[in-house]
């Protein structure tokens, strides 16, 4: 399993919102799990996780193929800036154990 992480602070909409924002956004398509503190959204060749942590949120991306990493980061971090609708999120992905 390859993994990689971002730390989003989130400062206007607050994290627990972004993540309630995203996960309904794509329970249209993934059987996405969602509680207060945490979203589980399984794509066919990853697996996203959206954890709460105070002002922040923490996405965490894992996948069986590295080749797929790079593309699911991009899409994650896009549809986190759409929801955000005009907060400018800074998004750095950095390689996690997984």
């Amino acid at each position: 399993m390859h993994a990689s992480r971002a730390l989003v602070t989130v400062t206007d909409l607050g994290p627990a919102k972004l993540m309630g924002r995203l996960a309904k956004h794509w329970s249209h398509k993934f059987a996405v799990e969602l509680d207060e503190e945490r979203a589980v959204i399984p794509f066919p060749a990853a697996r996203c996780v959206l954890q709460v942590q105070e002002s922040q949120l923490l996405a965490t991306i894992e996948v069986d193929d590295p080749a797929t990493l790079p593309k699911m980061q991009e899409v994650v971090a896009d549809h986190l800036q759409r929801m955000a609708r005009g907060e400018a999120l800074s998004i750095e992905w950095q390689a996690s154990p997984g």
